[in-house]
């Protein structure tokens, strides 16, 4: 088995929708999105998924994404940026997603044995997978671009389950978003902190008021 075998396993096994991360739990905010009208169709799912994406705190994601590559790769500390991550998530229900989410990505993978960079056992989903991405010996933009394909994944999975759309609507989004992903990685592999910022009022709005909904099928 060549390295790059190896490394294509991994990063499919690691992003995998059966990996003990518990996202099937988290809709970030689009359960709310849902019941409040903001999300009823496809098209609506689509510009969601586009503003999260490009605007939103997956934008951050990414950006944190690939600067922990980095700092990774070139065995410097990871401390900073990780409390920085944590403090940009911006509500309660987000904290709770991307720390728990990360935390037991960690956990999970230290079933490899493998070189670790440090990092605080409550980390941030995106700083955990990117470093340890790093760690492996896996490429940023293939790993970053599985990452977001998985969110996006995870978000169709959360759309069928509320009756947004079928399965087959969700096919056709995930067809639309594969140039989109690509565009983003791009992007954000060659970002700096610098390029971080959101501007999604609405979501956050939304994954604030999803702490008050009394009957719920997701944790955000």
């Amino acid at each position: 088995m060549t390295d790059t075998q190896t490394s294509l396993l991994r990063l499919m096994s690691w992003l995998s929708p059966v990996f003990p991360i518990g996202s099937f739990a988290y809709s970030a905010g689009l359960e709310q999105a849902s019941k409040s009208g903001v999300v009823t169709n496809a098209n609506d799912l689509s510009d969601w998924l586009n503003d999260v994406l490009n605007l939103g705190s997956t934008w951050n994601d990414a950006v944190f994404f690939s600067n922990a590559w980095k700092l990774a790769r070139e065995n410097e500390s990871l401390i900073e940026i990780s409390t920085l991550a944590e403090a940009m998530a911006g509500t309660k229900e987000r904290h709770q997603e991307t720390i728990a989410q990360g935390s037991a990505f960690l956990k999970a993978a230290n079933a490899w044995d493998m070189k670790r960079s440090e990092l605080p056992d409550q980390c941030v989903l995106p700083i955990a997978v990117g470093a340890r991405c790093a760690d492996a010996g896996i490429e940023l933009s293939p790993a970053l671009l599985t990452y977001l394909q998985a969110f996006v994944s995870n978000q169709l999975q959360a759309a069928i389950r509320l009756s947004i759309i079928g399965q087959n609507q969700a096919l056709e989004v995930l067809a639309e978003f594969e140039h989109k992903l690509i565009e983003i990685t791009d992007r954000a592999a060659q970002s700096t902190l610098d390029d971080m910022g959101s501007f999604t009022i609405t979501a956050d709005i939304l994954s604030m008021q999803h702490e008050n909904m009394e009957s719920r099928i997701f944790q955000s």
